[in-house]
């Protein structure tokens, strides 16, 4: 019987990590997303009208920083397959051979969880509870639900993106009722799915 046109390809992945490089571990976390989290937590942090300790806002961003990789690795992890098909993913650590798919994850979670920890115990329940809101949404509802489901993924996907500002502005502040952190937030939502679709159709 011959196969199916139809049917998916074989993978094949590595089975350990012993070959990866930091640099490898470092592509996991989707280094451009990352940097835009960074900055845009950052502005929803100096904007608030409270004003947090330099070394606890230090905490803040990198804690951020921690989220958006776990997430960022947990969506490598579980697109691993369509990753080895695609031109512009197939040079990704887990589809090139270098970082097994069950270190990726194990990298993920400990990334994620450790972020959520430390947001924690920097600025209390409202920031760590929005980063981890912010986690599962792009790991979960964008990555497992949306993105190979239907093409409104990004529209909806994108309020994971949109957070960081909020979780900044939370993070100085305790509290998410003011309108500024919105507007930040309105404002990455709305650039998001343009800012994809014109990667897409140049794609």
């Amino acid at each position: 019987m011959t196969k199916s046109l139809t049917s998916p390809p074989p993978f094949s992945f590595s089975t350990d990590s012993y070959g990866a490089t930091a640099k490898d571990f470092i592509t996991l976390t989707k280094p451009g997303v990352l940097l835009l989290v960074v900055y845009t937590a950052a502005i929803g942090l100096f904007l608030a009208p409270h004003s947090l300790h330099p070394f606890i806002s230090l905490i803040v961003i990198f804690a951020i920083a921690m989220g958006s990789a776990g997430a960022a690795a947990f969506n490598m992890w579980y697109d691993r397959d369509i990753d080895s098909i695609m031109k512009r993913t197939q040079d990704r650590p887990i589809p090139r051979g270098v970082i097994s798919p069950g270190d990726a994850l194990i990298f993920s979670i400990l990334l994620s969880v450790t972020s959520v920890m430390t947001l924690y115990m920097a600025t209390g329940t409202l920031a760590a509870s929005l980063l981890a809101f912010s986690i599962f949404f792009y790991g979960f509802i964008y990555t497992v639900l949306l993105k190979r489901h239907t093409s409104q993924n990004i529209v909806i996907g994108g309020i994971a993106g949109a957070f960081p500002p909020v979780i900044g502005w939370a993070a100085a502040t305790g509290s998410m009722n003011a309108l500024e952190p919105w507007l930040l937030f309105a404002i990455i939502f709305l650039w998001t799915p343009s800012h994809f679709w014109a990667l897409a159709l140049y794609r």
